[in-house]
């Protein structure tokens, strides 16, 4: 309990009486003060209770009083303690008269009574109320410490609600709720999404505090966020409801969560790399035709995705897509293992897309109970083993597209020119087919990346349509050097030889109703197709030669040529 005055007036060493301001006795004092100066507010913060023998002040004056005490008031005094038998026998009436007018507490000190005992008494008071706060803050750490290690984060946000009187809730990576104590809470904290979402993009540690009505009829609560991790970017946090500003005991008592439930959500850097390590070689036996070891290799930790179909995932950021635009399209097996390093290049670095894409996904795992397989290859791009059908695999194909999008926007606000995110996923695969997976996201990836899309699934490429891999620059530039001869030649002015063999392509070679489509004689296109053997020094009898063509008419068609 803090020191009050109605303690000191009833401290019976003080011999205190009260002369006015009876009932607010119960405001809690944080310091006393001797003063004579006329005018001591410059140097008051709040909470005093000033101790006067009015040396310099005219105590019998009433509009002096007034002005004075006006001014202690305004000042945050909490309480006026006047020493008798100094320079008055007794309270004057005018300070009786102005402290009862503007409601201040008003205390008589008797001459036997020196300010120094006064003094001493609330140092003490104070002492003792904050040894009962760290007493009970130690305490509250013990307790959340054992709730922690037999019933996880859940048992000790139902502990830490009951050391504040209020509530708590854990967020995970995402922003989503994880846990929260009591029950009701949950909702409450889910309306703070957006206010966590802020907190995360805040450098690690960060707090921030909020507030507004709980919906459960218990009036305004105040909520403070805090961030919880060790790196640059958070991977949880805690939100603290109450009805007031928290105590000392309180704070320890957060302040304690704070650390266990950093030691719960971060994982050391060590089991961090081990299961990345552990991951890799799954993944490099599955694409090696080896499904058994892999789930030798597996166990526990990512047995159970590969007893379903799953999906295999590959994204990069939009800098490395860029580097591999020419790159052909065989797809690369992993053949090293990766480091706590390069995992914290891939998806530790501030406004970087993966590393979005790695917290949505492997947050989305965690609530669903699922196993996710996350592996690094290189700096800007990772391969991810999810579920068929699972949460993993929908926040994928939800978090991808958000993000083109919102940096689209960005552009074309600011102009700015960040990474962008562009993913390929593989057709539902079992263990056996794990490298036909791995080719089919490399596949989706490359059509993203020419598609300027933020994902491809390979199912996509089945059933659509191969026309727009043909605005690939390198088909463009190939079908300008087959058509260039035909085109110089229509350029003189001695035939429509392009015109011709389109009409007479797209009608598989049928003389007539190619003839027709032109509006000339039969004959006249048959010299048309001899003109363009002889000029390109090509068959048209030959299937690869007319393939050839009418691909390289539709890539020119699709330029707008």
């Amino acid at each position: 309990m803090p020191l009050t005055l109605a303690s000191l007036v009833h401290h019976s060493a003080l011999k205190l009486t009260v002369r006015a301001g009876e009932d607010r006795l119960d405001v809690p004092v944080r310091w006393a003060h001797v003063s004579e100066l006329a005018d001591p507010v410059p140097y008051m913060e709040g909470g005093e209770l000033l101790l006067i023998t009015a040396l310099k002040l005219d105590a019998e004056d009433p509009e002096v009083m007034r002005r004075y005490v006006k001014r202690l008031v305004g000042a945050g005094v909490v309480g006026l303690g006047f020493a008798v038998g100094v320079n008055y026998d007794e309270v004057p009436k005018a300070l009786v008269d102005a402290a009862r007018e503007e409601g201040l507490p008003l205390l008589e000190v008797p001459r036997r009574t020196p300010f120094l005992a006064i003094s001493k008494a609330v140092s003490a008071a104070i002492a003792a109320d904050q040894y009962r706060a760290v007493t009970a803050g130690f305490a509250a750490q013990r307790e959340l410490t054992r709730q922690a290690l037999s019933a996880g984060p859940e048992g000790l946000l139902a502990a830490l609600a009951a050391q504040v009187d209020g509530w708590a809730a854990l967020y995970d990576a995402s922003g989503a709720v994880v846990a929260a104590a009591p029950e009701w809470a949950g909702r409450r904290a889910a309306r703070l999404t957006a206010d966590v979402e802020r907190l995360r993009g805040r450098p690690a540690p960060a707090t921030s505090v909020v507030g507004g009505s709980n919906g459960e009829g218990k009036g305004e609560d105040r909520v403070e966020l805090h961030s919880l991790g060790t790196g640059r970017r958070p991977r949880a946090a805690l939100a603290v409801g109450t009805a007031a500003p928290l105590g000392t005991a309180e704070r320890y008592a957060v302040h304690s969560a704070i650390a266990l439930l950093t030691l719960t959500t971060e994982r050391s850097r060590s089991l961090h790399a081990a299961e990345q390590r552990i991951g890799a070689a799954v993944l490099r036996m599955l694409l090696a035709g080896q499904p058994d070891h892999a789930r030798a290799v597996a166990g526990d930790l990512y047995g159970h995705l590969l007893d379903a179909p799953f999906r295999v995932i590959v994204a990069e950021s939009a800098s490395a897509s860029a580097a591999r635009a020419h790159a052909d399209g065989h797809a690369r097996v992993v053949t090293a293992q990766p480091t706590a390093a390069a995992l914290a290049a891939a998806v530790d670095t501030d406004g970087d897309p993966l590393e979005g894409l790695v917290e949505t996904v492997e947050s989305a795992a965690a609530r669903s109970g699922e196993a996710v397989l996350v592996v690094p290859e290189g700096e800007a791009r990772i391969v991810i083993l999810a579920a068929d059908g699972g949460a993993a695999v929908a926040a994928c194909l939800e978090y991808a597209p958000a993000v083109q999008a919102a940096r689209a926007a960005a552009r074309e606000q600011s102009a700015t020119d960040e990474d962008e995110l562009v993913v390929g996923m593989s057709a539902p695969a079992g263990p056996i087919a794990a490298a036909a997976a791995y080719k089919q996201a490399e596949q989706a990836l490359s059509v993203a990346r020419r598609r300027g899309r933020a994902l491809v699934e390979h199912e996509e490429l089945a059933t659509g349509s191969v026309l727009p891999l043909l605005q690939d620059d390198a088909v463009r530039a190939f079908a300008d050097g087959l058509l260039r001869a035909l085109r110089e030649h229509d350029a003189t002015g001695r035939g429509d030889l392009v015109a011709s063999l389109r009409a007479w392509l797209s009608h598989h070679g049928q003389w007539d109703a190619a003839a027709a489509d032109l509006g000339v004689h039969r004959h006249t296109l048959r010299y048309r197709m001899r003109r363009v053997e002889e000029i390109l020094g090509r068959s048209l009898d030959d299937p690869d030669v007319r393939m050839e063509l009418w691909l390289a008419l539709k890539a020119t068609a699709a330029a707008g040529e």
